[in-house]
């Protein structure tokens, strides 16, 4: 239950982002579309998981959203990568920006390997639950910090200042 409160939150701030992002047809844009679409997956996929933890014939239909959210995620993680790429360069290991969307990049692999761990069987039982746990919690974590970069950098900028790609 609460990772499905929890994932209403993580859908906000995908709204947020892609709000926010580029004009519309942007690779920004198309990165922050398809990652708000992973996001609405994930819910439906923690939703489902609620009602069938109770119904074992029901754990298969948990797994397809969430994978399929993990391609979304994927996808998102590219488009974010394509988009840096034409707007700060290939190799600025010193942007904050570069750092925050390899960072995200790598959580995108790591829900990805989480859905992969998800894989329910036909005995209603998890292919890897470890694996399935530890990517969630690798890839909450690279979101959160790829998230909070940014925001440290400007903090640290004086007021009238000019950042440098």
């Amino acid at each position: 239950m609460l990772c499905f409160v929890g994932s209403w939150f993580f859908t906000s701030a995908a709204w947020v982002q892609l709000v926010r992002s580029g004009p519309e047809g942007s690779l920004q844009w198309q990165s922050a579309a398809t990652q708000f679409v992973g996001t609405v997956l994930f819910n439906v996929s923690t939703g489902a998981s609620v009602w069938a933890h109770r119904v074992i014939a029901e754990r298969g239909l948990v797994w397809a959203p969430d994978a399929t959210g993990s391609v979304a995620f994927l996808v998102s993680g590219i488009l974010g990568v394509a988009a840096l790429n034409a707007g700060v360069g290939v190799w600025r290991p010193r942007s904050p920006d570069w750092q925050s969307t390899w960072i995200n990049m790598v959580g995108c692999v790591a829900f990805g390997l989480s859905a992969l761990g998800a894989f329910v069987r036909a005995s209603g039982v998890t292919a890897d639950e470890a694996l399935a746990n530890a990517g969630t919690f690798v890839g909450a974590l690279c979101f959160l910090a790829a998230a909070l970069l940014p925001l440290g950098g400007r903090a640290r900028r004086r007021p009238g200042s000019i950042e440098r790609a």
